[in-house]
This record gives structure tokens, C-alpha cells and sequence, in this order.
């Protein structure tokens, strides 16, 4: 399969281009991170990070122009890190009011069965991203107070949000609903979400342009392996399955987190080690996966401590290959055939002994990499399986700050072209202007390590 050069590839977005950048946040519970993008091109034109927002000593760095300002000072709360980033704008560049931003684009973990795409954000958009807390209770909050604090020191700029979930809103109900009594998973808002939606989003789309195919004639799996990890089923640029579920804890072996696992685990525990939830709750998120097999969770400390004979280690990689292995099978199935695998994320794109043990035996399905393909270090997406395979394998970086620049973009032209304004008179009991209402679920556009 021909790999199309970058100049020969066309650009979609190249429209783009009158819009000048796109301001990307994510605002975690205790850290601001923000990436001023350019939709067209696709590069980070400045970045930073603000973390531990409300302990004694933040830590702050901004990116511009190949250089890293850092300092450390008390930052009281996220109002005071925006104000902060800002202010770095003004004094190291570049300064947003030279960089024509078009929009700024909100990362939101949960959207839950309410967005199935980005929004324009308004109070009520605010107010229904927090009712989904039960099902995000560790990220919606810190979600929405940036975008509250944002609103506010920006208040002349459409602020969009984008979700996690919402790339997977598309998943058949066979795939979506779990075999829960239906009163309780209605009551509860029980279903398969998925995560990392904004990269596999990206990721699939990503493939298509660079093969020069029509991503509606493609079968796609796309390997999402970071620190958190996670594999969908795209069928013609619509996600059909994917392995996180309610939570980001469902699925493939993780960093620290189990994956797949008996539920009835939760029930042994409780009743014959008097754990509570909040404990079980720690266990399986923070020292489960592969740390909690092997005592480390960088790869490559997991791959030297195998070379030295450690058999933990060998133990916990197996059972994350094997993990990896059982869904690139289960998704052979869904999809009926498999036209490329694609790796991404930390581990994805940068650790060639796991790509290549995780396809090690598939050689009868047409699935293999080639040594010296799969050893190229390189920031450029590309095929790495041998030329007689019948699936190509291939390594393509995630851009999620990208994605959800460009998502935004969309949202905000969509409504310019229906003609409707972007500001809003206020809801009713709102201090401040707003934008428009929720869209009406309509196909998926679309990411913290969730």
C-alpha cells in the first residue's frame, strides 16, 4: 500500500485557514494545561502547564518559540492559573490579541448520553456537563470550572466543548448496553461509553488521508495505549465498539489499572478482606495493571527489568499482550474484516518490542510487522507491516489538541452558517452573555489520559 507523501495529501481543514488559532484547554482537578493551535497546519504554536493549583507550591511552564519559561509560586485556583497563562501570553508570546483566536476549544471528560457532540457552551451547557459528575466525578467538576473561569476572562470568544464520550455515541445498543436489569441501568445511566474518543476520532480519520482511501470503505482497529489504554472497532469512520465502558477502568491492561476483571472481585474483597469502596475504588484505578504486577509502569523500566530476568515483569507484559491480542480478535469478528491496525499513544508510538509481540503469531490472519519498518523512530505516521500483509499495521500520532481545535472550528462554523449568532442573549438568572443551546444529537465528530 502507497503511503502518500505529506504535500501530496489533501488538506480538509485548509479552510481552515482564516481563522486564525484555536485556544485548547484541560483543566484537571489540580493542574490548567492550554495549547494554542493552529487548525491548518496542525502545529502547537505555544503550550503550557499549571499544576498543583491549590497547594503551596505550583509549578508553572509556558512553551514559545523553542523556548520553556518555568517557575514555581502558590496559584490559589484555576481563576488565578488562566489568569496566570494569560498573562504569559502577554509577556513571553504570543499575544493572543495578534493570534486572531477563532475559539477556544474545552476538553470534557463525560458528555454521558446528553452530548453525542461538541456544543457550543452556554450556562446550561455548563450546568448539564456538571450533573454528569456521578458518571466523571474526578474530572466534569474540574472541567467546568475552567470553562466557568475561561468564560469569564474570556468572554468575547465562543467557548466549545468537546467530549471523550462523544466519538462513541454511535456504538450500537448490542455494544452499548450491558446485561444489567434495564429499570436500574436506565436509573443509573449504566452503558459503554468509551474514552479517548477525540484521539480515535483523529486517529482513524488520520489513516484514511494518509493512504489516500476513503475512510468509509475502511475497516479500522485503533491501539490507544498510553498509560491508559484502549482499542475501538471503526467501521467506515463510525466507532462500533470500543473497550472502556461506564469508566476508563473497563478494557485493556493499563498502566495502573486493571481492565477487565471478574466484578465479583469487588464482592471477594469486601466481604473476606473488609475493603470499602473507596479502597476498592484506589486499588483498581491506582495500583492494579501493570504496576500493581510488576512495580513499575514505564515501559521502559518493565522492558530492562525483564532483561534482567525479572518474572514479574515477563508476567505482567504476557498478560497485557494477551489482553491486546483478545480484542484484535473480538473485533475481527465485529468488524467481518480488518483493513489496518493502528497504533497510538505513549507505548503506541514509541515501543516496538510491544507492537510487535502484540501481532506476534497473527501471520495466519494476514497480521505481521516487518523488523525494520517497526524500528524506525519517527514522528510521521507510517505503515510497518511487510508488503504480503493483508492487514496493514501502522504507527499514526494522536493530536487530540489538534482534533478538538478543529472540532471547534466546525461547531462554531455550523453556526455561523445556519445564522444564528455566536452570543446569546443570557439564561434566564445569568450574569453573563451565552451561547447557543445543545445541538440535537446528531452524528459523532468526536480526549487527561482519562
Amino acid at each position: 500500500m502507497t503511503v502518500l507523501p505529506e504535500h501530496e495529501r489533501s488538506n480538509p481543514y485548509s479552510a481552515y485557514g482564516a481563522h486564525g488559532s484555536v485556544l485548547v484547554m484541560n483543566s484537571g482537578s489540580s493542574s490548567l494545561k492550554y495549547q494554542l493551535v493552529n487548525p491548518v497546519g496542525g502545529e502547537a504554536i505555544a503550550a503550557g502547564t499549571i499544576e498543583r493549583i491549590g497547594e503551596s507550591n505550583g509549578v508553572i511552564k509556558h512553551r514559545f518559540a523553542g523556548n520553556t519559561t518555568t517557575r514555581e509560586e502558590p496559584v490559589a485556583d484555576h481563576a488565578e492559573a488562566l489568569r496566570i497563562a494569560l498573562s504569559l501570553f502577554d509577556d513571553v508570546g504570543p499575544k493572543l490579541a495578534d493570534a486572531n483566536v477563532y475559539a477556544v476549544g474545552h476538553r470534557v471528560v463525560h458528555g454521558g448520553s446528553t452530548f453525542s457532540r461538541p456544543v457550543l457552551v452556554n450556562d446550561e451547557v455548563e450546568r448539564q456537563i456538571l450533573d454528569l459528575a456521578p458518571l466523571a466525578p474526578l474530572h466534569n467538576p474540574a472541567n467546568v470550572t475552567g470553562i466557568s473561569v475561561a468564560r469569564e476572562l474570556l468572554p468575547d470568544v465562543p467557548h466549545v466543548a468537546v467530549f471523550d464520550t462523544a466519538f462513541f455515541s454511535s456504538l450500537p445498543e448490542a455494544a452499548s448496553t450491558y446485561a444489567l436489569e434495564k429499570e436500574t441501568a436506565q436509573k443509573y445511566g449504566v452503558r459503554r461509553y468509551g474514552f479517548h474518543g477525540t484521539s480515535h476520532h483523529y486517529v482513524s480519520g488520520k489513516v484514511a488521508r494518509v493512504l489516500g482511501r476513503r475512510l468509509q470503505d475502511l475497516n479500522i482497529i485503533v491501539l490507544h495505549l498510553g498509560n491508559g489504554a484502549s482499542a475501538s472497532a471503526v467501521r467506515g469512520g463510525v466507532a462500533v465498539d470500543t473497550s472502556m465502558g461506564l469508566t476508563p477502568l473497563e478494557g485493556l491492561v493499563m498502566g495502573t489499572r486493571t481492565g477487565d476483571i471478574d466484578p465479583a472481585v469487588v464482592f471477594h474483597l469486601a466481604r473476606n478482606a473488609n475493603m470499602s469502596i473507596d479502597e476498592l475504588d484506589d486499588l483498581f484505578n491506582k495500583r492494579s495493571g501493570i504496576k500493581g504486577l510488576a512495580g513499575e509502569n514505564d515501559f521502559r523500566a518493565l522492558h530492562a527489568l525483564i532483561e534482567a530476568g525479572d518474572e514479574d515483569a515477563r508476567l505482567a507484559l504476557d498478560v497485557y499482550l494477551h489482553r491486546l491480542r483478545k480484542y484484535i480478535g473480538a473485533y475481527m469478528a465485529v468488524l467481518g474484516r480488518i483493513d489496518v491496525i493502528a497504533f497510538t499513544a505513549g507505548v503506541g508510538e514509541n515501543d516496538d518490542i510491544v507492537r510487535a509481540q502484540v501481532v506476534e503469531g497473527l501471520a495466519g490472519l494476514g497480521i505481521a510487522v516487518d523488523p525494520e519498518r517497526n524500528a524506525v523512530r519517527s514522528k510521521e505516521p507510517r505503515v510497518i507491516s511487510p508488503e504480503w500483509a493483508s492487514t496493514l499495521v501502522m504507527v499514526v500520532p494522536t493530536m487530540e489538541e489538534l482534533a478538538i481545535a478543529r472540532l471547534s472550528v466546525e461547531i462554531v462554523e455550523e453556526t455561523d452558517k445556519a445564522g444564528r449568532p455566536v452570543v446569546f442573549p443570557p439564561v434566564p438568572g445569568s450574569k453573563r452573555g451565552t451561547s447557543e443551546e445543545p445541538a440535537e444529537p446528531q452524528e459523532p465528530e468526536t480526549a487527561p489520559e482519562p
